[in-house]
């Protein structure tokens, strides 16, 4: 998911008043992220003492109700639980022995009869080589010498420039990177839940991290030319949507801050990481539309 563009570049006031209102009438409810009224947002706020601003507060509950349509009736529908997960990277799978893909598949951190791929992660990561693969085709490159990625990070990513002076480092290492964690042009972090049963302050931490890591990102934005793509993937039905909805809320809300530049959910991951690739690799100039309208049922 690209931002809607009518949201972005709004002050702090927006921001103050947008979660204060979620916070205070609650972020969901009847297993939903709930929508508001005005009568319901003026009210709140007078209770709370709180001096309305009237055309921020009309902005800000076009953009929590915008928030709530595409997380319901969207967002919800792209996450896959670890059966699908799993038939999605088979169908890969297969694919990636046919063509002796080489990128890395790792396992999650289950024990025993979990024990086993960290699908979504080997899902972005042949997503990933295919797409080069394909564009290094196209112009004549050769695939892991001319045009490559790292698909598991090891250090820091940090900035250099032409005469190899440090420009500035981040804070924590990331889970992919195009075409390296040197002046990369993209980073991204993968956060895949499937066997997860609560909703913990571990899964609440690394929301907060992604938020630093965006304003580290935001920070360096004057030493580099090119932007550095902030790619935040995430999956698992359960984990997000039946016991996360109020940390998708602040996603979004992350997006539109400009502190992660994409988030892809779930079987999303089949639609549009190849098309946000195009966009790094080859310079187009992104879209603020979405380029699909629904999920895709079969690997191609």
């Amino acid at each position: 998911m690209h931002p809607n563009p009518r949201f972005l570049n709004r002050s702090n006031a927006f921001w103050g008043y947008a979660q204060l209102i979620s916070e205070k009438l609650k972020y969901s409810k009847g297993g939903n992220v709930k929508t508001y009224t005005s009568n319901d947002v003026i009210k709140k706020l007078n209770e709370l003492d709180i001096n309305l601003d009237d055309e921020i507060v009309k902005d800000v509950l076009d953009y929590l109700n915008f928030r709530a349509d595409i997380l319901n009736n969207k967002i919800k529908h792209f996450f896959m639980d670890v059966e699908k997960a799993r038939y999605t990277f088979k169908r890969l799978h297969n694919y990636y022995q046919e063509q002796n893909f080489t990128c890395s598949l790792p396992f999650n951190k289950q024990k025993r009869e979990k024990k086993d791929y960290a699908y979504f992660t080997c899902i972005i990561n042949i997503l990933t080589e295919k797409y080069l693969r394909k564009y290094a085709d196209a112009n004549g490159l050769v695939y892991g010498k001319d045009i490559y990625f790292d698909d598991d990070p090891r250090q820091l990513t940090y900035l250099k420039d032409e005469n190899n002076y440090i420009g500035g480092i981040l804070s924590r290492r990331f889970d992919g990177a195009f075409p390296e964690t040197i002046n990369p042009k993209a980073i991204w972090e993968i956060k895949e839940y499937y066997y997860t049963t609560t909703f913990g302050s571990r899964i609440a931490d690394g929301v907060y991290e992604t938020q630093l890591d965006g304003h580290e990102i935001n920070e360096l934005a004057e030493f580099t030319k090119d932007d550095i793509n902030h790619i935040y993937f995430i999956d698992d039905y359960n984990t997000w949507w039946n016991m996360g909805k109020s940390y998708l809320c602040r996603i979004i809300d992350m997006l539109h801050k400009g502190l992660v530049d994409e988030v892809i959910f779930g079987e999303e991951v089949l639609l549009r990481w190849e098309y946000v690739l195009s966009v790094i690799v080859e310079g187009k100039k992104s879209d603020t539309v979405e380029p699909h309208n629904q999920v895709v049922k079969e690997v191609k």
